[in-house]
């Protein structure tokens, strides 16, 4: 019998085929039978490097080359970085599952010869680059008085940048780094409550067709459901209050004794205000529209419609 072939569209960053590799791999541990073949492209969002990602069209510029790809026949699934996944897909897809969460964390890294072990300790004036406005409004809203500035690329490209002298410090995802065993290039954690993530960041997903269930049936076990549950929570508030890269919102949910607790934030971008709730409860989905319509009451959709307003 021929061996079922899986096609993986993936993005072709060494962080992006990190991940479609460990899917693959994940795979291959429970049906050595398979033939798994990974097709690497290049995304509009890698292409467009030159200008803030909410100016040139958001997180989707990441992933619809991928789904094009399942939607003609040449993929069958795609593997995501959940903080990159909008919370709507094209008729015919879906996501199948959410893979065990990494740290979801923000860090901090500072060049060489900046004496700072964390954002506290930055100089005053020091530059601060960042890939969204949900960390630039949190930088500011902790230190004022720093200049904050948009860094675009692969991991090793902000890296690059920040080592070249363009940036005294920069912030990107604690996972990324250490997936790709940059881990000692972080001089300390951004976390929660103080410094709150974008919803899913440190998560894997993987993207197929509805109607695929053989696929699905094999994916399932790659699943977690904690984790699957906190994500879900977190992009329900994003649903809700239309978020996207465009605007500063994280969300943060993690599991505790009696259920979840879930805290999201909605920030000017120059640090402020800062809108914040948190909820807790057995029920993600509730959480999430509980924390969000909280959020509005509290005034996060004109914040919001000024920042989108705002964009050119």
């Amino acid at each position: 019998m021929a061996k079922r072939q899986i096609r993986i569209a993936t993005r072709a960053s060494k962080l992006a085929l990190w991940q479609a590799h460990w899917v693959r791999d994940a795979l291959l541990a429970q049906n050595p039978e398979l033939d798994i073949v990974l097709l690497e492209m290049t995304t509009e969002g890698d292409r467009f490097l030159a200008a803030p990602l909410a100016k040139v069209g958001g997180k989707g510029l990441f992933v619809k080359e991928l789904e094009a790809a399942m939607l003609d026949g040449r993929a069958d699934l795609a593997v995501h970085s959940m903080k990159d996944v909008p919370v709507t897909f094209p008729e015919g897809l879906g996501l199948a599952v959410i893979c065990p969460r990494d740290d979801p964390s923000d860090a901090f890294v500072a060049r060489e010869g900046v004496e700072a072990a964390s954002l506290d300790a930055l100089p005053p004036g020091a530059r601060v680059g960042t890939a969204s406005l949900r960390r630039a409004s949190q930088v500011k809203a902790l230190r004022p008085d720093l200049e904050t500035a948009p860094v675009r690329g692969n991991v090793q490209t902000r890296l690059a940048k920040l080592d070249r002298g363009e940036f005294d410090a920069i912030v990107l995802a604690s996972a990324g780094l250490l997936r790709l065993e940059l881990g000692d290039r972080i001089r300390s954690r951004l976390a929660a409550p103080a410094f709150l993530p974008a919803g899913g960041q440190g998560a894997v997903g993987i993207e197929t067709r509805l109607d695929d269930e053989a696929l699905k049936a094999l994916l399932a076990p790659l699943a977690c459901p904690v984790t699957t549950a906190c994500v879900s929570a977190e992009r329900r508030v994003s649903a809700r209050l239309g978020g996207n890269c465009s605007v500063p919102l994280a969300a943060y949910c993690v599991q505790e004794a009696q259920g979840y607790r879930l805290q999201a934030l909605v920030a000017d971008p120059s640090g402020a205000p800062v809108l914040r709730a948190e909820a807790r409860g057995p029920e993600p989905l509730a959480l999430g529209d509980e924390v969000a319509e909280a959020l509005l009451a509290a005034g996060a959709g004109p914040l919001l419609e000024a920042v989108v307003a705002a964009q050119p």
